[in-house]
């Protein structure tokens, strides 16, 4: 008997189980059938209404609505894919700053210029025959009115050496050709105006083009050695040294005008000096004095006191200098 009733209470609630899960179908399957079919996935669409020329807006939140469509004109759509009249204009192109001082021009290159430098003197020409090369020094100061044109103001000392002809001409003028241990040495010093053209002067190397005329002191010098003496007025001792006693100098003073090239080489992209080397071509036109010579010498008159006139001819030289200009 309870076996019996035991089966029973199994199938009762297999059966609520069943109903239970069949109402739960039936209620899933009313649902779906309910549903709204799917719409379709919407466009984006690139196209803004623009306002109308009499827009009308209200207060109230009803209007708003209404007023947002009456502001719609399908007229006139802005179009944001449209490119003409749209796109912003392209970047401008800007060059580096330059930082103009007291001291600048308006092209960024300084008002002032500087020059110091060395080299040699070259004779050529007739000067040749009676003078050797030797050493130069040159200094200066200008004013650059832009990159490319410059004034300078320039001293150069060009030193120079006799030929060996030269001495023994002397000799023999002075002492018959003893000798007596001749020596001498003659120099130029010069002041200039010079106008520079820079052909190039970017950045590394950079070329121009000088030219000038000036005023032109041209001296010869002519020495024997000698013994001085020294004392000292403190201790009263006196002692000899060698030096060269001048015994006959002649000066000459002329317009002399100059040419030439130089190069030049920036020593960095952010300084302003540079290093240079430079060629001209210098003439001076002496006027011619006479005087005694090797040929005329006993034919001259015995009031003349020239005793070196070449040192009063035209005279022509080649200086090459190397410095740096700031």
């Amino acid at each position: 008997m309870t076996t019996l009733n035991r089966t029973f209470q199994i199938a009762r609630r297999t059966l609520a189980f069943s109903a239970v899960l069949g109402i739960g179908v039936a209620v899933a399957q009313a649902q779906e059938a309910a549903a709204p079919a799917a719409t379709a996935q919407p466009t984006l669409n690139f196209q803004l209404p623009v306002s109308s020329a009499t827009p009308s807006f209200s207060s109230s939140a009803a209007n708003d609505d209404a007023a947002d469509v009456s502001v719609a004109d399908s007229k006139n759509p802005f179009d944001f894919l449209a490119v003409a009249g749209t796109q912003p204009p392209p970047r401008r192109s800007y060059s580096r700053p330059r930082y103009r001082g007291g001291n600048t021009n308006a092209d960024g290159s300084n008002k002032y210029a500087f020059v110091i430098g060395g080299g040699l003197g070259l004779p050529v020409s007739d000067t040749h025959t009676y003078l050797t090369p030797s050493w130069a020094v040159q200094v200066g100061g200008g004013r650059n009115f832009n990159k490319t044109f410059g004034v300078m103001a320039q001293f150069d000392y060009d030193n120079f050496g006799f030929q060996a002809q030269t001495i023994t001409n002397q000799s023999t003028i002075y002492f018959g050709g003893q000798g007596f241990g001749l020596d001498g040495k003659s120099h130029v010093w010069s002041l200039s105006l010079d106008p520079v053209v820079n052909l190039t002067s970017g950045e590394g190397v950079g070329a121009y083009v000088v030219g000038g005329a000036g005023f032109y002191h041209k001296t010869a010098n002519f020495t024997v050695p000698a013994t001085g003496v020294y004392c000292d007025p403190y201790y009263g001792i006196c002692y000899q040294y060698a030096a060269n006693e001048t015994i006959d100098k002649y000066t000459s003073n002329a317009p002399g005008f100059n040419g030439g090239m130089g190069f030049t080489y920036k020593l960095s992209r952010f300084s302003g000096e540079r290093l240079y080397g430079e060629v001209r071509y210098v003439y001076m036109v002496n006027s011619a004095r006479p005087g005694y010579t090797v040929s005329n010498i006993n034919s001259a008159p015995i009031t003349a006191t020239n005793f070196y006139p070449a040192n009063s001819n035209r005279t022509s030289y080649i200086p090459v200098k190397f410095g740096i200009r700031f």
